[in-house]
């Protein structure tokens, strides 16, 4: 099969008003309200009022966009396509929820870890994320290097990492994540700790483990 000559410049437009892609977040917004995630957030964040209002709402627009496949701010436009109107309120323009993000500094990443154990362990009390955990839990903690581009960004560092066998130096952050399993249950993303690029692989596991009593594994054993 081959395209004809002169077909190479054809665009598909949807002009129907009604239409939704990604019907899914329906239900997973549903559930983002019964646990009440824009509160949660709303709790422990603590941005500046001229940029960073309704955080709570903010982020349950960027979880909106993140279901239906968003991995930048300009892909936050599928907030605003077709029939969206319809099913959610208190959509925001994707420059909106950009001017929000980039306010965010190294300094509020605590805040962000609390709001995200908090949605966890309500997130535990309404479904069943870990059967069997009451007689046996694993709890793995990663480090992991992820590259940025840019020396401005904050604590972006060189850190060690290994591509294809060889190991090389990249500027990036190296977040932990803890992962909590059992013998019923896959791996479920506990908790995560913001680190610098150029932090050593056990920095910071021991403390993350001990988390305060919001941690999945001391409000759910």
């Amino acid at each position: 099969m081959r395209l004809l000559p002169g077909r190479r410049g054809v665009d598909a437009v949807f002009d129907e008003a009604n239409l939704v892609s990604g019907a899914g977040r329906v239900p997973v917004m549903r559930l983002a309200e019964q646990v009440d995630l824009a509160g949660l957030v709303a709790r422990r964040v603590r941005p500046d009022l001229s940029t960073g209002a309704n955080p709570g709402g903010k982020v349950a627009a960027i979880l909106a966009g993140m279901v239906a496949g968003a991995d930048s701010i300009d892909d936050l436009d599928v907030l605003c396509h077709g029939g969206m109107g319809r099913l959610f309120g208190g959509v925001y323009a994707p420059s909106t929820l950009g001017s929000f993000l980039r306010f965010f500094t190294w300094g509020h990443a605590l805040q962000w870890e609390a709001a995200g154990r908090d949605l966890l362990a309500a997130l535990a009390a309404r479904t069943p994320l870990l059967p069997g955990a009451q007689t046996l839990a694993h709890v793995d903690v990663d480090s992991l290097l992820r590259r940025v581009y840019g020396s401005a960004k904050q604590g972006a560092a060189f850190g060690h990492a290994k591509i294809d066998g060889y190991n090389v130096r990249l500027r990036g952050l190296s977040p932990l994540i803890a992962a909590i399993s059992t013998d019923q249950a896959a791996p479920v993303a506990a908790a995560t700790r913001l680190r610098g690029g150029n932090a050593g692989s056990a920095r910071a596991a021991a403390s993350l483990v001990k988390q305060e009593p919001h941690g999945l594994w001391r409000d759910h054993p």
